[in-house]
């Protein structure tokens, strides 16, 4: 059983059977991670942050589950932002791999087509975790240039081609589906999903718009389940093959 928790915007707590991952942690207004780690007192908490933006990377971390093993995996572009020299963080660029998390993790970094990195984790059942953090086929098709669209399309699908080298199917992915983009806002999305075989989709980085994000239909094809998480506190449990939503 997972049980995967939205705490805001890019940030979610996934409770796996040998461990807590704390994605992007950004603000918490429904105070669920604490309401996660109470109910699970022993498990290991990994917070897995992809760069240094303020929507992601928020210092409080190092404040949160003191009562639980922590572990930090940080892209390497916050380095500057900190101080903590007497707690154990893994430094991550793109193509880093760490081993040997508590709870047997594995976690890869990828790319990112704006700052930082994304995130293929493994568990020790040999299921896949994918955040994506910021990276996605940014563009404005009604304000960018035709030069600067190709660009952001070849910077994209660097980054997938490098993935796809490693993996042709994922069990989860949180992936960005901002509707701030456009007509186009649900293009890396649809990339993503035509390449690799998902089996529950999370949008995310929508900026509370969660209606467009949550229009499935428009890109999400039939093989992958779309879970859509846009109150904070809102959970669901995968259990044997289903999912089960747990209200706020």
């Amino acid at each position: 059983m997972e049980k995967i928790t939205y705490l805001d915007h890019s940030g979610f707590a996934v409770v796996t059977p040998s461990a807590i991952l704390v994605f992007d942690y950004y603000r918490d207004p429904a105070h669920a991670l604490k309401k996660v780690l109470h109910e699970y007192p022993s498990l290991p908490v990994i917070f897995l942050v992809s760069h240094h933006h303020e929507d992601h990377f928020n210092r409080d971390i190092f404040d949160l589950a003191q009562d639980h093993k922590r572990t930090y995996v940080l892209s390497n572009d916050i380095v500057s932002k900190v101080t903590h020299d007497d707690i154990a963080i893994a430094w991550m660029s793109a193509g880093d791999t760490v081993e040997n998390l508590p709870g047997d993790i594995t976690v890869k970094a990828y790319g990112s087509t704006d700052i930082g990195v994304s995130y293929l984790v493994t568990l020790p059942d040999g299921k896949t975790i994918f955040h994506a953090g910021d990276l996605n086929y940014w563009h404005w098709q009604q304000e960018s240039t035709a030069d600067e669209v190709r660009a952001a399309y070849n910077r994209f699908v660097k980054v997938m081609t490098r993935l796809l080298q490693d993996v042709k199917s994922l069990d989860m992915a949180f992936f960005p589906v901002d509707p701030r983009m456009g007509q186009d806002f649900s293009q890396g999305a649809r990339l993503f999903l035509s390449n690799i075989d998902v089996k529950y989709f999370f949008p995310m980085h929508f900026w509370g718009d969660y209606r467009e994000a949550c229009d499935f239909e428009n890109y999400v094809p039939d093989n992958t389940e779309s879970l859509c998480l846009f109150v904070p506190g809102e959970s669901v449990e995968l259990i044997a093959d289903k999912a089960i939503r747990v209200k706020a």
